[in-house]
């Protein structure tokens, strides 16, 4: 594959090609999504594995809006169905379709959404594996802390 950044980078990595991949898909939605930002949306760090995603919907019900999480992508519609009643003399609260997709990292899964004066709310959380968790890695010996403790303890 033919990636948009530094070769070097490339070159000084070892298993990143996915990473990659990822990136260059997030350079694609980027480049499709700046036509259009509708409806304006807000990505907001909660805590330190917390994160939400808010869109502005209002007008939208619930039932025009769907939500979708496969892999490492989210998903997000908004599809109007109501009628027009009346003639509007102005029009100034925009209510068409629309879809947002995010890519999200491996570790990234979604909990829940909500809809709350006029926002659609998202959360989301990082939820990184134990065996990806930092640890030390022992010299010599075996890479397992308790084994270590417990040899160390009967000598």
């Amino acid at each position: 594959m033919n990636y948009p950044f530094n070769r070097d980078l490339l070159l000084a990595s070892v298993g990143f090609e996915r990473l990659f991949d990822a990136f260059t898909e997030i350079e694609k939605t980027a480049s499709s999504r700046a036509a259009t930002n509708y409806p304006p949306y807000n990505i907001i760090k909660r805590g330190e594995h917390q994160y939400t995603v808010e869109l502005a919907v209002a007008g939208f019900k619930q039932e025009e809006l769907e939500i979708t999480s496969e892999g490492n992508k989210l998903s997000i519609a908004g599809q109007v169905r109501k009628v027009q009643e009346g003639e509007y003399l102005h029009k100034g609260i925009a209510t068409r379709d629309f879809r947002h997709e995010f890519t999200l990292a491996e570790t990234v899964v979604v909990k829940g959404a909500d809809l709350r004066d006029g926002l659609l709310i998202v959360q989301l959380e990082n939820v990184i594996p134990e065996e990806k968790k930092p640890r030390k890695i022992f010299i010599g010996g075996t890479n397992n802390p308790q084994l270590v403790v417990e040899e160390r303890q009967a000598a």
